[in-house]
Formats: C-alpha cells, sequence, structure tokens
C-alpha cells in the first residue's frame, strides 16, 4: 500500500489565468517507510529551529519563503539561508524511501480553449504511479491520494472518470489506447497542508519545477524579489540533488522526468 500526497504550483485557470504554467507534484511512499520519513522530516525541522531559527511549526509555503513574504520576513533569515534550506530539503528528500512525480502545464502552448489544466495533469500523474506501481504484475500495489482540500472535488472527479475510461497516447500510433486505472483505491482524501509535512514537500517540488519549466520552456522570467543566488543554474542543480527520489521514468523527453504538456512539436507526453 503507497500513499500519494499531492500540492501544485501556480493557478489551474485556462483560458484566463494568473500563472502561464500549472505544476501539479506527487510525492508518494510505501506505508512501511512512511514513519521513518515523517520522523526525518521532523528533525530536519528541529535543526532548522536551531540554526536559522525558522520555527518548527511554522507551515513552509516555499514561494513565499523565497520571496521572503510574510511570515518568513519576521525571521530575519538571509537570502542565501534561504536558498540553502531549500538545498537541505532537497538533500533530505533525496535520502528518503520517496518517489516524486511533476506534471507541468504550459498554457501558452493550449490551443483548445475547453482545456482542462487540472484535470490533464492529474490524469497525467496518476497514470505514471500506476505504471511505477505495475499493477499486472503484482496486483497487491494500490495506493491512496493524500491533498490539500482546494481542489478535492475537481481532482475526486478525474480519479473516478479515469477508473472507468482511460485513454493513453500511442507512441506509435495516431489513436490512444485504453487502459483503465487498476491500483487507485478510494477518493481523493482532503487534509489541510499545515498538517502535513508531505504536502509541503510536495509544495517545495512543485515550485523548484515551476522555476525549472519556466526557464526551459521560456513561458515567463523569474519574480524580481527571489534572491538573486535563485537563478536557472540553481534550479538545475537542486533537480540533481532530488535526481535519487525523482522518478526519471514519468517523461523520456525531459532529463529530470517532468512530463511537460502540451508538447512544443505536439507529440505524445
Amino acid at each position: 500500500m503507497y500513499i500519494a500526497y499531492y500540492d501544485e504550483s501556480g493557478d489551474d485557470g485556462y483560458p484566463r489565468y494568473s500563472s502561464p504554467l500549472f505544476v501539479l507534484s506527487a510525492c508518494y511512499l510505501h506505508y512501511m517507510h512512511w514513519q521513518d520519513s515523517y520522523e526525518a522530516i521532523k528533525q530536519l525541522r528541529a535543526n532548522l529551529k536551531s540554526t536559522y531559527g525558522l520555527p518548527v511549526r511554522t507551515e513552509l509555503h516555499w514561494r513565499h519563503f523565497l520571496l521572503n513574504k510574510r511570515p518568513y520576513r519576521e525571521f530575519h533569515i538571509a537570502d542565501t539561508d534561504r536558498v540553502e534550506i531549500v538545498a537541505i530539503f532537497c538533500e533530505l528528500l533525496a535520502q528518503l524511501n520517496v518517489k516524486l512525480i511533476n506534471v507541468a502545464i504550459v498554457k501558452p502552448r493550449v490551443a483548445n480553449q475547453v482545456y482542462q489544466v487540472l484535470d490533464k495533469a492529474f490524469t497525467y500523474s496518476i497514470q505514471r504511479i500506476e505504471n511505477d506501481l505495475h499493477p499486472s504484475q503484482n496486483p497487491s500495489n494500490k495506493f491512496m491520494i493524500i491533498t490539500d482540500p482546494g481542489r478535492v472535488g475537481k481532482m475526486r472527479k478525474t480519479s473516478r472518470r479515469i477508473q472507468r475510461i482511460n485513454f493513453i497516447p500511442s507512441r506509435f500510433s495516431t489513436r490512444p489506447y485504453r487502459r483503465e486505472i487498476k491500483s487507485l483505491i478510494e477518493d481523493p482524501l482532503p487534509k489541510e497542508s499545515h498538517e502535513s509535512y508531505f504536502i509541503q514537500a510536495c509544495d517545495l517540488i512543485g515550485y523548484i519545477v515551476y522555476l525549472y519549466v519556466l526557464a526551459t520552456t521560456k513561458a515567463g522570467s523569474y519574480h524580481n524579489r527571489l534572491p538573486s543566488e535563485v537563478t536557472p543554474g540553481t534550479v538545475v542543480r537542486w533537480l540533481e540533488i532530488l535526481r535519487p527520489s525523482l522518478n526519471l521514468q514519468a517523461s523520456s523527453s525531459d532529463p529530470h522526468g517532468v512530463v511537460i504538456h502540451p508538447k512544443e512539436n505536439g507529440g505524445p507526453v
């Protein structure tokens, strides 16, 4: 039994939107590894309190943290230290028995005016978790989803649909083929992000991937309040640190396994 946590970066609006990208990140792990992973993150938060003065109980919204917005501004953490804290978290996640899948929707590439951003991203993500668990070879491999309550209604609709009807683009044909999702159990379950270290971890990964795709697709520029140390090269280094936990098989066209859709050339994801 696996538990998959989800969070996002950017908004899922289309054709009207406030961000050019929507990134959906999943962090999933076997239930046998949950306790050790939780304790490791908890210990890291205690270490950050003693080293940088970052309170253990303060929820980490990583975009606001890097932009030094409230409440993080009150802790007087230097720019270089905030960038270092991101790297420290990446190093920890790379050591845990977790896997990470990231899907990025590049809205300026979308031509369909009724394109459902969240539905597409969530579908691609679930498909890849299922592929990784190989339910046809091991029927006991099941997973459940825990996510922030904000989008749980839409995610429930998607997850129910792809368990009944699920079309997958083919690399060898213009026609998709059907393969329904078999390993997902229950509807997505809501949990507030401030109550979950794992959802906050997804928030971190999502923002890193957002910055990565923003630079690689040239869909936009970095916020001018980001520390000067945060460059496209820095973001790639963070992803390289995370490499042991990234599901690199999620996408054959990206070196970090990020599923980027739509493709610039219109090919299958």
